[in-house]
């Protein structure tokens, strides 16, 4: 019996349709005479999905009885007996209850596909089990429900429903999702636009990797080799070499261009497994890689243009990234290199990009200018052609063509001396000049096979002969030498200019300046020592790398700088050129370790200024606010005391209401100026344990009226990290002042949610608002914004309430309400453990129910 074909409608998130799309399709197929039912179909009470099951055969469900309640499931054994020819199954991540014949809805699934039957069923992104932890970290929700990857990938088709979050949130606000009561908690917790943009890349992601898998499998089925450009995948040609982290970063920047690109680093061996390539820096451009999500390949082939091109055209690739080559011009006699082979040979369907690069100062330290440097191989080539050259070029003028004439001879000879200098320098050229006259002296200068020589104008001429080699040789060596010179102060001068460009901007820090010191010289640590006096032992100001050395005469190099700093390196030991550049650098650690120092000593100042700004501010606050109250109070008592005024009961009672109240003014002014106090001096020393909010937010009310206040905190909110006494100060505060600024109409809403690692707690009132350049200001001490009256405090309340939130590891910030007013929204950490939920507590496709919240 052949199996059933599985159809799968992915949905980006709750609520897109899915559901809806599915029944859709089932219209279509009993339209043609399809034999179509309804395994298991849930419409959650959503008016056009139940509508839509209308002209559809339902299958009876199985009743369940699990602690007390009775569930219904997918008849599976029902389904089986009936035969049909298409069966409709919703949530294919659905955990069936305990009692039903498999664990999971999608192992119902595969008994289905078994006996030949199709299915057509949904799931959403967030119920695959690979992007758990995904899921969790973006909406704070971890799913109980999971489908395992492989289950969806094995389906004959994957159909994605998408929707815009905006379009979404609309359908939640009019209430085509979920109930009316919950609505504002789904759009202000798991429905926030951020958390739908997220699970929808993550949905068009997966579905372009299922879609990449049909087109490899369909082009390897057909064997086609030409590339087809559906996605941009950048192939970047690794050397080994420095100039590879400039690649990456560049092609990197390239697939940043096109939606969903993809960057495959690759670095070919030889199969003889010799390579000129450093292991280290192989290793650290793997990681550059890894961490801009690209993908590292060690490939094996002789031939490196070919097998460059037959892994990009292998992984379907779009261009190739490739830096210019290093090779010396002469060495392009050999062959075209790399770069220029690779485009020729990719054809229209591969771009090819050759990327400069620059590797001064990128760890290899500064040009050395000893001698002419020309390169190892070439100064191989150089002795070659001056020794192994005259020998040859002997042989064919004694055999191939003889009688050329002497002067001819010695232009012949000349010229593989001008080439040895060309290639080797002075040395090879001296010795191709010795041979060659030697060679001239026995083979064509007369008397032959002998070193005399019988005229003397072959003397001269054999004279002039070596004097042109020398000179030649002599003008390449110079000429090399003064290149690595010049390349060498060109170095010290972007030093120098970079060292002199930070002195006047004051930008790097110690540590980055040692880290540079460290690159550009090669060294394994760096270390920039002091002492107080010439007896006084070191101590180390800032180092970077491993084991820097604490004494200055343990160091490979050391520079001292003044007589209480030393610039200490270790790793190899410099040479004396070198030294020149390093003293510039020791000069300018101590003038950044000088600003670090004089940049602590001016924050302190500030601080010392805020604090007298906050004397100043605290004095006005005295001098007013404090004496307001207790002028009252005074005036009170006066009265009260006075015999002279025969007081009735209800007077007495209002002087006395006038000095409670008066009281608790001075008490709670009292009380913010010495939290302020504590903030101000650091004194505030949390307990943080493990607290229930729903315990500490009702006892944070006690100072306002009991019908200004709406509390919205549900019981089954994790708990949090605080320490209580801090947070319901924090939370009074807060409260406090939004029934202050509150429309005497419509009480202050105080709601709880937990989203992803935090839980926050909303304070909602709905009176004038805050612009949002004074968002900000509002928390600053002894700041009362708008026509705050003058006896309505000193202005320290929502800096109090900040201070203490972040003293314990929250945050606290201000937001518009929507339609009018202003949401403080105090964020606190929650506890690592969360809490599970039991069988019959889901919702739509097993999603935890929502908590009620409100939007802010």
């Amino acid at each position: 019996m052949a199996r059933g074909r599985l159809r799968i409608y992915l949905g980006a998130a709750p609520g897109v349709g899915k559901t809806y799309a599915m029944l859709s399709e089932a219209h279509r197929r009993v339209e043609r005479g399809t034999d179509c039912v309804v395994a298991f179909v849930e419409h959650h009470g959503r008016p056009r999905t139940e509508v839509m099951l209308h002209g559809l055969e339902e299958m009876p469900r199985k009743e369940l009885e699990y602690r007390g309640t009775t569930f219904t499931e997918m008849d599976i054994d029902a389904v089986l007996a009936r035969r049909p020819e298409v069966v409709l199954v919703d949530e294919l991540a659905h955990t069936n209850i305990p009692g039903s014949r498999n664990t999971k809805r999608w192992q119902d699934v595969e008994e289905l596909l078994a006996a030949g039957t199709d299915v057509i069923s949904t799931v959403n992104i967030q119920h695959l089990e690979s992007l758990g932890d995904v899921v969790e970290s973006i909406t704070g929700v971890r799913q109980q429900e999971t489908v395992p990857d492989e289950v969806v990938r094995r389906a004959d088709q994957v159909e994605l429903v998408d929707m815009s979050p905006q379009a979404l949130r609309r359908r939640m606000a009019h209430g085509n999702i979920y109930k009316s009561d919950k609505v504002d908690a789904a759009l202000s917790n798991y429905f926030r636009p951020g958390n739908l943009t997220a699970l929808r890349e993550l949905a068009l992601l997966w579905v372009a990797d299922r879609v990449d898998e049909y087109l490899n499998a369909y082009r390897s089925e057909h064997e086609v080799s030409t590339i087809w450009g559906s996605r941009e995948r950048i192939v970047v040609g690794l050397t080994g070499g420095p100039e590879g982290r400039t690649l990456i970063r560049r092609a990197a920047r390239l697939a940043e261009k096109g939606a969903g690109g993809e960057v495959l680093a690759v670095y070919i061996a030889r199969s003889d497994g010799l390579t000129a390539a450093s292991p280290k820096e192989l290793a650290v451009q793997r990681g550059l890689v890894e961490d801009l999500g690209g993908t590292f390949h060690h490939v094996v082939g002789d031939d490196v243009p070919v097998a460059l091109l037959d892994f990009a055209r292998g992984v379907n690739a779009t261009q190739i990234v490739l830096g210019v080559s290093r090779r010396k011009s002469w060495q392009y006699v050999f062959g075209p290199g790399v770069g220029a082979t690779v485009a020729r040979d990719s054809g229209p369907d591969l771009d090819v990009h050759l990327i400069t690069h620059d590797e001064a100062g990128k760890g290899r330290g500064l040009p050395v200018a000893r001698g002419a440097r020309l390169g190892r191989s070439r100064v191989i080539w150089g002795w070659a052609v001056g020794v192994l050259g005259p020998v040859v070029l002997t042989a064919l003028l004694t055999n191939a063509v003889p009688g050329v004439g002497l002067a001819n001879d010695m232009l012949l000879y000349l010229s593989l001396t001008v080439a040895a200098a060309l290639l080797g320098g002075l040395l090879p050229a001296l010795a191709s000049a010795v041979v060659g006259s030697l060679l001239l002296n026995w083979f064509f200068t007369p008397p032959v096979h002998t070193l005399t020589i019988a005229d003397p104008e072959n003397i001269v001429a054999i004279a002039i002969f070596i004097g042109v080699a020398v000179a030649v040789a002599s003008v390449v060596d110079l000429a090399a030498r003064r290149t690595q010179q010049a390349a060498r102060l060109r170095a010290e001068s972007e030093i120098l200019s970079f060292l002199a460009g930070n002195v006047l901007r004051g930008e790097t820090s110690l540590e980055a300046l040692l880290e540079r010191v460290r690159e550009t010289f090669g060294m394994e640590s760096v270390a920039l020592l002091e002492r107080e006096t010439e007896v006084a032992p070191w101590t180390c100001a800032g180092s970077v790398g491993p084991r820097p050395c604490q004494d200055p005469d343990d160091a490979d190099v050391d520079v001292p700088v003044g007589d209480h700093l030393a610039l200490a390196l270790t790793g190899r030991v410099l040479p004396a050129e070198d030294r020149r550049v390093l003293a510039a650098f020791a000069a300018q650690s101590a003038v950044v370790l000088d600003r670090q120092r004089l940049q602590h000593e001016a924050d302190q100042a500030r601080a010392l200024a805020e604090g007298n700004r906050i004397r100043t501010a605290l004095l006005a606050a005295v001098s007013h606010d404090l004496r307001t109250p207790l002028a009252g109070i005074k005036a009170s008592v006066s009265s009260l005391r006075s015999d002279d005024v025969e007081w009735s009961e209800e007077d007495e009672a209002d002087l006395l209401a006038a000095i409670e109240e008066g009281a608790d003014r001075l008490d709670h002014l009292v009380g913010n100026l010495l939290d302020m106090s504590r903030l101000q001096t650091g004194t505030v020393t949390p307990l943080i344990r493990e607290t229930d909010l729903d315990e500490v937010v009702p006892m944070a009310l006690g100072g306002v009226p009991e019908d200004s206040v709406e509390l919205d905190i549900p019981e089954t909110l994790p708990m949090v990290s605080v320490d209580r006494g801090l947070l319901e100060r924090v939370v009074a505060n807060v409260v406090e002042n939004a029934v202050k600024h509150s429309r005497g109409d419509e009480p202050v809403l105080v709601s709880a949610s937990a989203i992803a690692d935090r839980v926050e707690v909303r304070v909602v009132d709905r009176g004038p608002g805050v612009p949002d350049e004074a968002k900000e200001r509002i928390f600053a001490p002894f700041q009362r914004y708008g026509d705050a009256p003058r006896g309505a405090g000193v202005g320290l309340g929502l800096a109090v309430a900040r201070g203490f939130a972040e003293a314990m590891g929250g945050t606290i910030n201000a937001e518009d309400t929507p339609g009018g007013g202003l949401t403080m929204v105090l964020s606190l950490r929650r506890v690592a453990e969360g809490q599970g939920q039991g069988p019959g507590e889901r919702g739509e496709d097993g999603e935890p129910e929502v908590p009620a919240a409100v939007v802010s």
